[in-house]
């Protein structure tokens, strides 16, 4: 193209490279950026090797028409043609980017279609999930053979998880610690891959597309489980996230152990009591994310609450945060006693009153969305190591 500016005596103001598809309109930041040129008269024209290179979209191909329309983009010169503000030129450059989208659009549809075609076969036009491995003979393209190393294995993830109730976590530490298990990539599997692998219907030899859809289609390549023990692990999995979803915990994710750095969650007991009734016991303990070793012991819900109160004593007034909320509080208390109970103006509590105390009231008596909303306002992490909590120094 620099010869040809030689040889047409062209002047060169500027040489842009563009590492974006022209596919998308207005999605390129050097096109863009010499479309404001133009506009600002830097130069008038584009020498570019063919038409498709500015755009295979119509939003970017009216913009160049348009600044062709006002005169500001006198000519568009390729290898082989010209294209000037002639209406004839324009058509012809609006036809030639127009056939460049159109070959997009079409190699976009027959590669779909390719892959539809094979799915509607029993093939997988992709790479093989663990478990399985991708055919290497040229005759036998898209074939998936099982991997007879890994199968067993995924096949016991299905079984645990089924028949002996273990939880995605559990899992995923039984196989990056107990089994050293690695992908063919020699990676270890995530949480999220673990959860991936008890939904994916191809182990059970059905192909889904796409992705998501529900649409199925039989596979060629052997199963590793049962139709029914896949059904299993979808309800389960239903049971596991109305577990999650209904419990709510005051202080949980506010908190780290002490002895591994893991997150503490919680968790409730039931006790039946001699008079009939039932008493509810919310125990806190670490998740043991870390080392699966960890031996931090649980702490009451109770217990946890007062040592807290202890830590708002010590800490500075200031770092709580809460003057706002106490104060809108107070705001609150003292209409409720003027226009309800008829209490005087005078007799109505002073803003002065103490924070500190309302911090804790709100550890004590308040909705878990305000414990939490208070946790979260201090400056230090909470940890807990062997039943005792305090603040992370700095």
């Amino acid at each position: 193209m620099l010869q040809i500016a030689e040889r047409d005596r062209l002047q060169i103001i500027d040489i842009r490279r563009e590492a974006h598809s022209a596919k998308d309109s207005g999605q390129r930041p050097v096109f863009n950026e010499i479309l404001a040129d133009i506009r600002g008269s830097r130069y008038t024209g584009i020498l570019t090797w063919a038409p498709d290179r500015l755009s295979r979209n119509a939003g970017d191909l009216g913009s160049l028409v348009d600044l062709m329309d006002q005169k500001l983009l006198l000519e568009i010169r390729t290898y082989g043609q010209r294209f000037t503000n002639n209406p004839n030129e324009k058509f012809l450059l609006m036809i030639l980017c127009s056939q460049a989208k159109l070959e997009n659009d079409n190699k976009s549809l027959n590669v779909k279609r390719g892959l539809r075609t094979r799915i509607e076969m029993g093939l997988w036009p992709g790479q093989a999930p663990t478990g399985y491995l991708n055919e290497k003979r040229v005759d036998r393209k898209c074939h998936v053979l099982l991997d007879t190393k890994r199968a067993p294995v995924i096949k016991q993830i299905f079984e645990k998880y089924v028949y002996e109730n273990w939880s995605g976590r559990r899992l995923f530490h039984w196989l990056k610690l107990d089994l050293k298990f690695q992908t063919i990539n020699e990676r270890h599997l995530s949480l999220s891959n673990i959860y991936l692998i008890l939904q994916n219907h191809f182990y059970y030899g059905m192909l889904e597309y796409p992705k998501g859809s529900g649409t199925l289609y039989p596979g060629k390549h052997d199963p590793i489980i049962s139709r029914e023990l896949f059904i299993a692990a979808q309800n389960q999995m239903k049971r596991d996230q109305i577990k999650r979803e209904s419990k709510e915990f005051a202080f949980t994710k506010l908190m780290v152990c002490g002895l591994c750095g893991s997150g503490i969650t919680a968790e409730e007991k039931f006790k039946q009591l001699k008079n009939g009734t039932t008493a509810r016991y919310v125990y806190y303990g670490c998740t043991d994310n870390k080392t699966k070793q960890c031996k931090n012991p649980y702490i009451r819900e109770e217990e946890l609450t007062n040592q807290l109160i202890q830590i708002i004593d010590k800490i500075d007034v200031n770092e709580i945060g809460m003057r706002h909320k106490f104060e809108e509080e107070v705001r609150r208390y003292n209409r409720f006693r003027k226009n309800v109970l008829g209490v005087a103006e005078e007799l109505c509590i002073e803003k002065q009153a103490d924070i500190r105390t309302y911090a804790k009231y709100v550890l004590r008596e308040r909705s878990n969305e305000e414990k939490r909303e208070l946790l979260g306002l201090l400056k230090n992490k909470i940890i807990i190591t062997n039943k005792n909590v305090e603040l992370l120094s700095d």
